[in-house]
């Protein structure tokens, strides 16, 4: 099975956050796409579907790792599928809450750049006046 996903995407597979994070760190796209999902709806996908099958809680480590990285929280696979769908489906709260967390400062940082433009095409403006 190892020989079926990418590097990145058997990480999320195995839920190995570290060899994850090593694969980031090393330039791995956190968005990359793969057999219809992003790394991001993978893990979540893979969370869930790991803890049906175990019986265990839901983890978040994964799904953490690859925020931490950048990854879009609101970028959909090729099915249509955003993380927040993903993780509605696994009934995945901590998912959730970290997916809302991330969205929220997204939101906070580009009103932030819009606001910072602003000022300085004013300011522009005014030094032409």
């Amino acid at each position: 099975m190892s020989d079926y996903w990418t590097p990145a995407h058997q990480a999320v597979e195995q839920e190995d956050a570290e060899a994850l994070a090593r694969l980031l760190a090393a330039g791995s796209d956190p968005d990359e796409v793969f057999s219809n999902m992003t790394l991001l709806t993978h893990a979540i996908d893979a969370e869930g579907d790991g803890s049906l099958q175990s019986g265990q809680p839901l983890t978040v480590h994964t799904t953490a790792v690859l925020l931490a990285f950048g990854a879009d929280p609101e970028l959909a696979d090729p099915d249509g599928r955003t993380p927040l769908d993903m993780a509605n489906h696994y009934d995945h709260d901590l998912a959730v809450k970290l997916l809302q967390a991330h969205i929220s400062r997204r939101a906070a940082d580009n009103q932030m750049r819009v606001k910072a433009m602003l000022v300085k095409a004013r300011k522009c403006s005014a030094l032409r006046s």
